[in-house]
């Protein structure tokens, strides 16, 4: 693209501008006529401009204050500029003071990228949906089930408020300048309600994150010192304590979650 900025290694730029790429983005993401989207870090506006080709309105949030510059200068129509930092954003207020829910499509800075999803995964009701690039490895531990070595915080917490799906790999050779990495593409559709009803979400993102710092631990382990009786309270899960994090299904997180929120010391069943 003639005259765009060139890309900064400091804040993670990696631009793709191949036409099927984007087109295959915007396909994944479900996004037609009329649909209100929400672009994070959009760079020089290869994605900006597939969106906008695909009938939506885009409200588009750079840091760079070159490429905010590079993109008014395009006047796009149907393009809106906010010139602010991904991870200080209020995506709540944002998408109350412009008119409801967006669907956010993105190609995240690698730099940023888990803080970032953590910090959407929390403020998931501006968001119908997210399809999100992410270095390969980072997406196929967002979307990796229980038992294997690739599930960690983030998937157990996308997982518990998210459907996952994922999209496609894209080689190196797609960007320019070419990471060092392969990337994936996945979608992440908002459930209206997390997977069961919580009776107090914070004490989730607490014991999911206690629990994989000391990942190579049984569970009665990493929770020891939220729990009293810890075999009377696993059993009432239908666990045995010596389960290691990775091993816990989504929903079992989730109701662990709750039984932990009713009965914080973790006494005995027949005390709840």
């Amino acid at each position: 693209m003639a005259g765009r900025p060139p890309p900064k290694k400091s804040l993670g730029q990696h631009f793709l501008n191949d036409p099927g790429i984007l087109r295959r983005i915007v396909e994944l993401a479900r996004v037609g006529p009329g649909d209100r989207v929400l672009e994070i870090g959009p760079g020089p506006g290869g994605l900006t401009e597939a969106l906008l080709g695909a009938g939506a309105g885009v409200l588009a949030i750079e840091a760079d204050g070159r490429m905010v510059e590079h993109l008014e200068s395009r006047g796009l129509a149907g393009l809106h500029l906010l010139h602010r930092d991904a991870l200080k954003t209020d995506y709540l207020s944002l998408a109350l003071e412009t008119g409801g829910r967006f669907k956010l499509v993105a190609n995240l800075p690698y730099n940023i990228s888990g803080p970032l999803l953590a910090k959407l995964l929390r403020e998931r009701e501006a968001f119908t949906d997210m399809t999100l690039m992410f270095q390969r490895e980072v997406a196929e531990r967002i979307a990796a089930g229980p038992g294997g070595k690739e599930r960690g915080i983030l998937g157990v917490l996308a997982q518990a408020f998210c459907q996952i799906e994922k999209g496609f790999r894209l080689p190196p050779g797609a960007f320019r300048p070419p990471p060092k990495v392969e990337s994936m593409v996945i979608r992440l559709r908002v459930l209206d309600t997390p997977l069961i009803r919580l009776a107090n979400e914070e004490l989730l993102w607490k014991i999911v994150h206690e629990a994989f710092q000391k990942r190579r631990k049984q569970l009665r382990n990493c929770l020891r010192h939220r729990l009293t009786d810890p075999e009377a309270f696993f059993a009432a899960l239908g666990l045995t304590g010596t389960e290691r994090p990775e091993e816990l299904p989504t929903l079992k997180w989730l109701e662990l979650a709750n039984l932990l929120a009713l009965n914080p010391a973790g006494i005995e069943t027949k005390d709840l």
